[in-house]
């Protein structure tokens, strides 16, 4: 299995600690424009790495499509795990307004990559 699902673990983790965001903003995009999973496929296995316990319906769902990659997910998991930690304590250490612009600068960058690139 790839080990680079580890580092977009800990990428989302650290992001999701940092500004409160990570599956469906960082896991979901990375899976498909990095990996090449198909939508379908990058969103259940977002929603398997938080599975317990909002994504578990959800997640079941995909699976029973063959829409889920469970080794991806725990790998992620893994990272995310480590990661959420990590990006919590950066985020505490920052003033309020750089957090805030932090948030909106990631969320701009995402956008614009959507909305322009393949």
């Amino acid at each position: 299995m790839n080990p680079l699902f580890i580092l977009l673990g800990l990428v989302a983790g650290t992001v999701g600690g940092l500004i409160g965001v990570g599956g469906g903003v960082i896991i979901v995009p990375a899976l498909v424009l990095l990996f090449g999973f198909t939508q379908h496929q990058a969103q259940g296995t977002s929603l398997a790495v938080f599975i317990l316990p909002v994504g578990l319906l959800a997640a079941y769902t995909y699976f029973k499509h063959g829409n889920l990659d469970i080794k991806a997910a725990a790998l992620i998991c893994l990272g995310v795990f480590f990661g959420m930690l990590f990006g919590a304590k950066i985020a505490n250490m920052l003033p309020p307004a750089v957090l805030k612009k932090v948030f909106g600068f990631g969320f701009l960058l995402i956008s614009l990559r959507m909305l322009f690139f393949k």
